[in-house]
């Protein structure tokens, strides 16, 4: 090993004395992409809150901790653990701060979040809590490092072609990866820039999906905004006037017309929350929520005898429980 390996180990060594993950694990992201680059491994980056965390805490007790876990990634991975502990004691300034600025820069929605990337830092996989003990995680993890290679692939193809074949080898890098909208924007808006120009007439149609998303995305900021006013009024003119416009998939728009019954049972409207179940339910009859949508209807029937007999809690404040 030279200098700059045994350097970059000892660095490594150091930061994971003291993390939940135990020895092998690094708190210094920097001097893990260093080392991962001159290793030729990739990064497995765990962001886990170690002291509040459930599911965080079950997948380092099964799987993290154990030895078969240790020696079946040791040759492709470089274990980071970036910790947003309830207890902040036992972190750096440095590090909390390191962290904060990751959490927004990947996107975090929740703990335990796994990604894999590569040397650089770019995000190719995701997962959380797995079951089956530290071999099976392994195997998880062995399969998700496919996606890598499927991206890979995908551009070094795109980097021979052009026009429209280019496009669509770059939307296949991107659709290998299965990550989320915010965190493709944050490592790979190049790349969607990249299908834009060659595709300047949207035969992929990647153009048109990135603008429904983006729909989406701004009704669900709007939709949150008024939920925080209480604006039921105004939350039920914002959902008539996206289903009016459509241009939604089906599970989408199961989910605005779903998202109506909801706030009019907040209302106490049973029977116009029970007649938008029902036109939800019409409208997407194949619907994999089907029963997830008869319990909702059952629960809107029982509020509403509750509410009829004078026995019901306020439904508004049940809800926002």
């Amino acid at each position: 090993m030279n200098s700059k390996l045994i350097a970059g180990a000892a660095i490594l060594a150091l930061h994971g004395a003291v993390l939940a993950g135990g020895e092998g694990w690094s708190s210094d992201y920097e001097a893990s992409k260093k080392l991962a680059a001159e290793t030729k491994k990739d990064l497995l980056i765990d962001f886990t809150g170690s002291d509040w965390c459930g599911w965080c805490i079950k997948l380092n007790d099964e799987v993290f901790k154990h030895e078969p876990f240790k020696a079946g990634v040791k040759d492709s991975f470089v274990l980071v653990e970036l910790d947003y502990p309830n207890d902040k004691s036992k972190l750096s300034e440095a590090t909390i701060k390191q962290n904060e600025e990751l959490g927004k820069k990947y996107s975090v929605q929740g703990y335990p979040t796994i990604l894999l990337c590569d040397a650089e830092g770019k995000p190719y996989a995701s997962t959380g809590y797995q079951p089956g003990g530290p071999e099976k995680y392994v195997e998880h993890l062995n399969e998700l490092r496919g996606a890598k290679t499927k991206r890979d692939e995908a551009f070094a193809a795109a980097a021979k072609a052009e026009g429209v074949e280019k496009a669509k080898a770059l939307v296949s890098a991107l659709d290998s990866m299965g990550l989320d909208d915010t965190m493709v924007a944050s490592f790979y808006g190049d790349i969607a820039t990249q299908i834009t120009a060659a595709d300047p007439k949207d035969e992929t149609g990647f153009a048109k999906k990135a603008a429904a998303k983006k729909r989406l995305a701004d009704f669900e900021d709007k939709l949150q905004a008024l939920g925080r006013k209480k604006d039921h009024d105004g939350a039920l003119a914002l959902v008539a006037e996206a289903l009016k416009e459509g241009g939604f998939d089906k599970e989408t728009t199961e989910q605005m017309m779903l998202t109506r019954a909801v706030i009019l049972m907040q209302q106490q409207k049973f029977d116009e929350a029970l007649k938008a179940v029902d036109e939800a339910k019409a409208a997407h009859p194949d619907s994999q929520m089907g029963e997830q949508i008869d319990a909702f209807r059952a629960q809107i029937e029982a509020r509403k005898a509750a509410a009829a007999g004078g026995t019901g809690e306020d439904a508004e404040e049940e809800e926002e429980e």
